[in-house]
């Protein structure tokens, strides 16, 4: 089906709510992904993770009731949860669709107006903590922020989108709400609804959430200049048995007409049998048993990354093995079968999530960016099929004279 968007009317704070809806009368389930153009690039300086903890809180702060609402759509049988990224945060939920006349408000006023109680802001602060003491636990997790700081050296791109421990345990309640009030607010947003059909009343309600005038919004950090990346190879963990390595560098922004070829290039070096990667590393040579890679575009720049566990006698190989398939691409060594198969599974990949009611919903809400880019399924695919080769080559390049390198564990 194809998307629909009515855009409301300004609030006086100069802030809409545009409502992008997917209606199909064959589902039961009614699906529901509120995008807010604010993300942990916007944590003010010493405040990392206050993005991340105010995620955390508005989904556990009470709505309306007893109940956070997380735990009324878990009541009523659905799924719902949350994400923080760079520059973009999402609330989502999938509930029977006699239930989205009750969810979609109880979501909308658990995000734009909540009441912040000191109690749950030491438990969820606690919580966020234990969840940054896990991921320290775990090299995946780790080598990926090192990756980002060797792509982006002192830059607000190089900090974890998670937080800084330290920093987040001496973050206030009051800090919190009014990064909430002062900026969050602020932000475009949009909400996406896939369901079998529109929900009653939502227009008046967004309008009643964002008719009081709230306080002057904070002002926009400036991007700072991208500092020069890293490219020095890590020592490697030779006293272990087993590290997670990642290779990446700067791809483009949002909007660019070079976007479709890098995640072609994240489709033929990623973890589908039929890829490249997937035949030199896994089948020809049996390095490496996990890898995946993506391709991720920001305002100002792009991320291409890709992750793979290793042995780490085998380190230098894997890098030599990305590195020659990347030096291949950019001097046109690809076959049209494998060019062709590249396409159809990147295709494919953005039609399976559409298939999804719920990953339909997040995947608008990610490529709209908050409702402020036009973004189809359809334009997707064309852009897809539209990259040529001098397209693939020329991004391939990019990436190979500029290719960063972490490792996790580090080495003794």
């Amino acid at each position: 089906m194809t998307p629909t968007t009515v855009a409301l009317a300004p609030a006086p704070g100069g802030v809409r709510t545009p409502v992008i809806g997917v209606y199909d009368p064959r589902l039961q389930t009614t699906s529901l992904c509120l995008a807010v153009a604010h993300g942990a690039r916007r944590d003010p300086e010493g405040a990392s993770g206050v993005a991340h903890l105010l995620e955390h809180l508005l989904f556990s702060l009470p709505a309306g009731g007893r109940h956070s609402f997380a735990e009324q759509i878990e009541r009523m049988g659905g799924q719902t949860n949350a994400e923080t990224g760079l520059e973009t945060m999402l609330f989502y939920a999938q509930v029977a669709a006699e239930d989205a006349e009750v969810a979609a408000p109880a979501m909308l006023r658990s995000v734009l107006t909540p009441v912040f109680d000191h109690a749950i802001f030491d438990r969820e602060r606690e919580v966020v903590v234990k969840e940054l003491v896990t991921a320290a636990a775990d090299p995946a997790d780790l080598v990926q922020d090192a990756v980002f700081a060797k792509l982006f050296p002192g830059h607000l791109l190089s900090r974890p989108i998670g937080g800084d421990i330290e920093e987040l345990k001496r973050l206030t309640v009051a800090e919190v709400e009014g990064e909430h009030r002062r900026d969050f607010l602020h932000r475009p947003r949009a909400l996406v609804v896939v369901g079998p059909r529109p929900i009653e009343g939502l227009d008046e309600l967004l309008a009643e959430l964002t008719a009081a005038p709230a306080e002057l919004p904070a002002e926009a950090p400036a991007f700072a200049p991208l500092p020069a990346a890293d490219t020095s190879l890590p020592r490697w963990p030779l006293d272990r048995d087993f590290a997670w390595v990642c290779l990446a560098a700067r791809s483009c922004e949002l909007n660019s007409s070079e976007e479709a070829a890098y995640k072609l290039i994240a489709t033929l070096l990623g973890s589908s049998p039929s890829s490249l990667l997937y035949r030199k590393l896994r089948g020809e040579e049996a390095l490496s048993y996990s890898f995946e890679s993506w391709n991720r575009s920001y305002s100002d720049t792009g991320v291409w990354r890709l992750l793979a566990g290793v042995e780490p006698q085998n380190a230098d190989r894997l890098v030599e093995i990305v590195d020659g398939l990347l030096a291949d691409l950019a001097e046109g060594r690809l076959t049209e079968e494998d060019f062709d198969s590249a396409r159809r599974k990147a295709e494919m990949r953005l039609v399976l999530q559409a298939e999804s009611p719920l990953d339909h919903a997040q995947l608008i809400a990610m490529h709209t960016r908050a409702g402020t880019l036009d973004w189809s399924l359809t334009q997707a695919r064309a852009d897809l099929r539209a990259v040529t080769r001098p397209q693939l080559a020329a991004a391939a390049a990019t990436l190979r004279a500029n290719l960063v390198v972490a490792v996790r564990p580090d080495a003794s």
